[in-house]
């Protein structure tokens, strides 16, 4: 498999994410919204390299992964703040012991979404 092809493979499963992200949304499940919404930032992003010829991207940091985009296309570097709080949700929204009290579901509400 090519680089180009390898590359849409990931970008094909970062669109199907943001449909689940989208879903989760419309159903009132955040938490799991906050995660599909990193998975497909994360997935895009490694479509990306992997189209450039990079492999073997061990990073889940969405923010890391605008880093060495960045490298690439300096547009990428006004990205940097969201990949943060993307990345502040791939382990939150999933693990209750992230949390002092309470499972992920109870933190993340519609409210701290930005731009939901």
């Amino acid at each position: 498999m090519g680089n180009i092809e390898e590359g849409l493979r990931w970008l094909d499963q970062a669109e199907a994410d943001v449909k689940t992200a989208k879903d989760c949304l419309e159903d009132g499940n955040y938490y799991a919204t906050t995660f599909f919404s990193q998975q497909a930032a994360e997935k895009a992003l490694k479509g990306f390299l992997y189209a450039q010829g990079y492999r073997a991207l061990i990073t889940y940091s969405v923010l890391e992964l605008l880093e060495e985009s960045s490298k690439i296309q300096y547009e990428f570097n006004r990205l940097l703040d969201k990949g943060k709080e993307l990345d502040r949700h791939y382990i939150g929204s999933r693990y209750p012991n992230f949390y002092p009290l309470g499972a992920p579901y109870n933190f993340i509400q519609r409210r701290l979404l930005k731009g939901a």
